[in-house]
């Protein structure tokens, strides 16, 4: 294999994302995908089969846990590099799959022609990480923070219900339908969230309100 070329695998169990990811992965000239797997037992017998020098997987995945695949990978070959790329970022997930042996960390609402960049950003000895991962983990290395009524202005119960149904999947349209409201309130109740959470996206506007326990599970 010539230097700087990397052998990609990939777990990921989202059909589309799964193709998009193999499309960019596949047209970059320093890259070849060497294989992938829509759930944990394909993606048993992938990491089992070795060949590949970075590991892009979902954490969640339908018929298992995608932070076990991380740690069999790592165990298999510990020269390799794995990269998670997941919808949400949750607090224990996040830890887990690091201590398992991930080192570069992406969300699915970024866009994915930057898992090129990052799988040659984690091939150069970096650690890629979504923002607000990174910020997560130096949550952890912090003191308590402050209670939960100091840190951000109170969700309204409409604000709280769009929230959940947003981070259960739903889209804007379907809350509103859910909701008996129009999809432009919806938006709106969107960007108060986003104003008094400090955030800019869904997935962070959940973890920060799964952090600060006002979202329910």
């Amino acid at each position: 294999m010539r230097p700087g070329f990397s052998k990609v695998a990939i777990v990921e169990d989202d059909p589309p994302v799964l193709a998009d990811i193999c499309k960019v992965v596949d047209s970059a000239d320093d890259m070849e995908l060497v294989g992938s797997a829509s759930n944990f037992v394909s993606g048993q017998k992938l990491v089992a089969d070795g060949g590949f020098d970075v590991l892009i997987c979902d954490l969640g995945l339908p018929d298992g846990d995608g932070t076990d695949l991380v740690h069999m990978a790592s165990e298999r070959q510990n020269d390799i590099d794995i990269m998670v790329l997941t919808m949400f970022a949750d607090h224990q997930k996040v830890l887990n799959a690091i201590r398992a042996g991930a080192r570069g960390y992406l969300l699915k609402d970024q866009p994915l022609e930057n898992c090129v960049d990052a799988i040659r950003e984690i091939r150069a000895g970096g650690s890629p990480i979504s923002p607000i991962i990174a910020r997560l983990v130096l949550k952890q290395l912090q003191p308590e923070a402050e209670p939960v009524d100091q840190l951000a202005e109170a969700l309204s119960s409409r604000e709280l219900e769009t929230l959940n149904l947003l981070s259960r999947g739903f889209s804007y349209s379907e809350s509103a339908e859910i909701m008996n409201i129009s999809a432009h309130t919806v938006a709106t109740y969107v960007k108060h969230i986003y104003r008094k959470l400090e955030v800019n996206s869904r997935a962070e506007a959940v973890f920060e309100a799964s952090s600060r326990g006002i979202l329910r599970s």
